[in-house]
């Protein structure tokens, strides 16, 4: 049977509380597999799997009753490996890198900013930092509209003006946000989305991180930023420099979106 992974901790990590159980229906219990001073908590994992919300919390809520005793490394939702033994073999080869990050990440939480541009406020924005914008839509207006060509041209300035400023505003957000956070992942993009950004930020600095986005707010109010945390540093579990190309996040155990 495959094996389903939550996170990887230090040996001596006290155990979890009875009662905390994994995905599946009915939920699988939770085992822990050590290897090399580490130790891998995972269950059986169901064939049937889908990232429903049941099963997203169930996964959530083992990672957070680990890390309510100190720090784990979280897997995403969905990560699974053959079956035990590959498991303790991933955790012996990569065993230095994990080391390595339980100590980086030790007392670190992750904040995902992401930042949308409010379409009315990025419009007055553009046009005011414009010349060229303004004086085409007053001569359009003039002109009772302008004729189809100048309204396309028209509309092509500032959806070039808008994604031009789109970079900018990313850009800007993380230079903001950086200096109070120990490290920067920078997410996919995606529709809707000018940024997507995720910050390590120590516990104890939750307050100054909070009081910077605040700050960018009131800087950038043609934005809307969307703060999410604090989280499990999960986009800080980064593959070491020496692992192979084609390994995940997971630092080697097969990840399987189901």
């Amino acid at each position: 049977m495959s094996t389903y992974v939550y996170g990887i901790t230090a040996h001596g990590h006290p155990a979890l509380p009875k009662g905390v159980n994994g995905v599946g229906d009915p939920p699988r219990p939770v085992r822990a597999l050590e290897e090399a001073d580490l130790v891998a908590l995972v269950s059986d994992a169901p064939e049937d799997l889908r990232a429903k919300r049941r099963e997203l919390l169930a996964h959530q809520n083992v990672i957070a009753e680990a890390g309510a005793a100190g720090c784990v490394l979280p897997m995403r939702f969905g990560s699974v490996a053959p079956d035990d033994a590959t498991v303790t073999a991933v955790l012996a080869e990569r065993a230095e890198h994990y080391r390595e990050r339980l100590h980086a990440l030790e007392n670190k939480v992750e904040y995902n900013v992401k930042a949308s541009h409010i379409e009315e406020a990025v419009l007055h924005r553009v046009m005011a930092e414009n010349p060229e914008i303004r004086t085409l839509t007053e001569a359009n207006r003039e002109a009772g509209g302008g004729t189809y060509e100048q309204r396309l041209q028209l509309g092509e300035m500032v959806v070039a003006a808008v994604q031009a400023k789109e970079a900018e505003d990313a850009t800007a957000v993380e230079r903001a946000l950086e200096p109070v956070a120990s490290a920067v992942s920078v997410g996919p993009g995606s529709t809707g989305w000018l940024a997507n950004v995720s910050f390590l930020v120590d516990r104890g600095s939750a307050e100054d991180f909070m009081a910077a986005v605040e700050r960018t707010r009131a800087s950038l109010p043609h934005l809307e930023l969307r703060v999410n945390g604090p989280l499990p540093p999960y986009s800080f579990v980064e593959p070491g420099p020496a692992e192979p190309a084609g390994t995940t996040a997971g630092g080697g155990l097969e990840h399987e979106e189901k």
